[in-house]
């Protein structure tokens, strides 16, 4: 089962799958916060250089399972597979959108 998701939110899963960084990156807003693995990111160039370290680093390949409007976010349950310990897992992507851009991303379990 794959999840309906809103475009923004489905061209950040798909430049994700396809470790396209540049194409990633267009999805967040200049003054994005990203935080996962207990370190917050912020800004393009801070969020820039997590997403080279975790694609190298994990080679991941994302599959949403399903997607939950919240308040003012959407949470994706995300199937992560790649190359780290107890691969796949499923994982919390949420995204706060803000002028068709995604304004912050909190990831966790």
């Amino acid at each position: 089962m794959s999840a309906a998701l809103p475009r923004l939110i489905q061209n950040y899963v798909d430049a994700s799958n396809a470790h396209e960084v540049q194409s990633i990156l267009a999805c967040f807003a200049d003054d994005a916060t990203v935080h996962d693995e207990n370190t917050t990111h912020r800004g393009k160039i801070d969020i820039e250089r997590w997403l080279g370290t975790t694609i190298e680093k994990y080679k991941f390949q994302f599959k949403p399972l399903s997607a939950e409007a919240r308040d003012n976010e959407t949470i994706v349950a995300v199937q992560v597979s790649g190359t780290f310990p107890g691969s796949p897992i499923t994982l919390d992507y949420h995204f706060t959108i803000a002028h068709e851009k995604i304004a912050s991303l909190i990831i966790d379990s």
